[in-house]
């Protein structure tokens, strides 16, 4: 069965477009920030019903918690400047519109203005301009809106809507729909396996594991802005369909991807990554080594390290000794599993396969399945620029 929400209930915030006033404040987002409303109102992220207020986001910022003391530790908010703030300080509600079509509303119920730099440093542990989470944090607008949001009830079953027209939703499944979908498989257990590359066989031996253990696999590739470097969408979803379609079995697997941002945020991200897979149904959820960091600014374990300071979540962490190929051992093993010296070890990841790409050697099959190799070969530049 899948877990409770956290928080207890699922958040779906929903509108019909015909009470909508005409006569609203109207404000323009592009697609990411729609996507991030669409996550607010269909309960990714749960309990969140809006925009983080004022105090909800200091507590966040300073504590990893909101103001009621619930985890929760990424800010999420909505940044404008000050000729938005000012139109909509006099506005009850506001309406939401991207790409000239209006989706939702949002209730205007707090305007502030925030220290980027302190808050940046705080979520980040660095104040490094060339950390792209921070980066990305202090270039946001001067002011925060916090307020509930609603989105058009049209787009409440995003299976089927695909909203936008984006290649990428047919594969993506509100919390509601992935719970329901685990509740038809009868499962007791599943896990949630978040990853923002394409797969190699590190990754495919450390779910297989899991499925060892557990009823079913989430996998759920993060869909959004990502820093130079990275795989693009597209690449990653074409990869994992062959690997699903080839090499794993159907009646254990949910393939639904998550739309949002890669924040960098290492062990506070990793935490966010496991509520939203909470709110998705998941009981459990794989953290690996340097989980959603970013060059050396986090320590390698310091993802697991944060899950002692939240011990309340309903949805558990699985720590997997690091995986590498064993040339002696011949085949993929841990430091658990393998007595041998580091010089039979080989060891894989998701910078190493890009850095192969990059320089246009192919990665042998033991370290990437030849099916997802020539996926990727098909794309003339598979690298977000």
């Amino acid at each position: 069965m899948p877990t409770r929400p956290h928080g207890g209930s699922l958040t779906n915030n929903f509108i019909d477009k015909s009470k909508i006033d005409r006569d609203l404040f109207t404000l323009d987002v592009d697609l990411g920030l729609k996507k991030e409303i669409e996550n607010i109102s269909f309960g990714v992220f749960s309990p969140l019903k809006g925009f983080l207020n004022e105090q909800d986001f200091l507590n966040v910022v300073s504590m990893g918690r909101l103001a009621n003391d619930l985890p929760w530790t990424i800010p999420i908010v909505l940044d404008v400047d000050d000729n938005v703030a000012k139109k909509a300080k006099d506005s009850l509600q506001v309406a939401l519109r991207n790409n000239g079509q209006i989706f939702g509303v949002m209730d205007v119920e707090d305007i502030y203005e925030f220290d980027k730099k302190a808050s940046a440093k705080s979520i980040y542990q660095t104040s490094d301009p060339l950390h792209p989470g921070f980066q990305k944090f202090v270039t946001m607008k001067d002011s925060l809106i916090g307020g509930e949001v609603k989105v058009v009830a049209a787009a409440a079953t995003t299976t089927a809507a695909a909203a936008d027209g984006s290649f990428d939703d047919k594969f993506r499944l509100t919390p509601s729909e992935s719970r329901k979908k685990i509740e038809e498989q009868g499962w007791k257990s599943t896990v949630a396996f978040q990853t923002r590359n394409v797969p190699h066989v590190a990754h495919e031996m450390l779910q297989k594991a899991a499925l060892n253990i557990y009823d079913g696999l989430f996998i759920n590739p993060l869909i959004g802005k990502k820093k130079k470097g990275d795989f693009k969408d597209e690449v990653i979803l074409d990869s994992y369909t062959v690997l699903i379609d080839n090499y794993y079995p159907k009646s254990r697997i949910i393939f639904s991807t998550l739309h949002t941002e890669m924040k960098y945020a290492g062990p506070r991200e990793a935490i966010h990554h496991a509520i939203m897979r909470q709110n998705f149904g998941c009981s459990h959820i794989i953290i690996g080594r340097d989980h959603a960091g970013v060059g050396n600014y986090y320590s390698p374990f310091a993802a697991h390290e944060i899950f002692k300071d939240y011990p309340e979540l309903e949805i558990k962490p699985i720590f997997f000794p690091a995986f590498y190929f064993c040339k002696k051992c011949q085949g993929y093993v841990n430091e658990r599993t393998c007595p041998h010296e580091s010089e039979f070890r080989e060891e894989l990841s998701g910078t190493k396969m890009r850095k192969m790409f990059s320089s246009g050697e192919l990665p042998p099959s033991h370290l990437m399945r030849s099916e997802i190799s020539k996926v990727i070969l098909t794309y003339p530049d598979p690298f977000v620029e």
